[in-house]
């Protein structure tokens, strides 16, 4: 029989535990429904696995273990509830993207727009949706690393964590979405150079 971390106090009341969660918890609510929103691509499965997630910690936030990374924890099991309930359902149709993220800026100083080729000029034009509409069109795996890195701001070893895989393969998994990410960018890029 294995024995559980216990990160409660001695003694600690149900009512204190609800209320030490409810604090600790909580305040990575958005965070953890734009990572659910950005998994399931559809605002009432984020709403749902965010749900389940919360009440999986809840279920289990004796053992989280005290001085170790909430967010990670969390992430931890909302990816685990996502491959063991909604993968199967991946390819139903995004109803909403994510407004949270702000428009890349892709251009150099516009005081040289005049001497900027046309492919630099095209940049300009590509906005928020076309680089949602890239990141959404990467395989799972990429996808899932470069957001959590790149949307997220999650260093390496947290989204080995939150992936169960090495770090090693948080590296290359980045490294090859964020190079199809550059090249469905650019294929966007040529395209609109090509119709201007």
């Amino acid at each position: 029989m294995s024995e559980k971390i216990n990160s409660a106090p001695p003694h600690e009341t149900q009512s204190k535990t609800e209320q030490r969660f409810e604090t600790e918890v909580m305040p990575f609510l958005n965070q953890l429904y734009s990572g659910a929103l950005r998994l399931t691509r559809n605002p009432h499965d984020a709403e749902d696995l965010v749900q389940e997630t919360f009440l999986k910690a809840f279920r289990s936030f004796d053992s989280f273990q005290e001085g170790t990374n909430l967010l990670a924890w969390l992430y931890r099991i909302m990816t685990n509830t996502f491959i063991n309930s909604y993968r199967k359902d991946q390819r139903r149709p995004r109803t909403e993207t994510m407004a949270e993220i702000t428009d890349y800026q892709l251009s150099q100083d516009d005081s040289n727009r005049e001497s900027r080729s046309a492919e630099s000029l095209a940049l300009d034009r590509l906005g928020t949706q076309d680089i949602l509409d890239a990141l959404d069109a990467l395989p799972d795996e990429y996808r899932e690393a470069v957001y959590l890195a790149d949307v997220e701001g999650l260093a390496y070893k947290e989204i080995a964590e939150i992936l169960d895989i090495p770090s090693g393969t948080v590296m290359s998994r980045l490294h090859r979405g964020r190079a199809k990410l550059r090249k469905m960018l650019r294929e966007r890029v040529e395209a609109e150079v090509q119709m201007s």
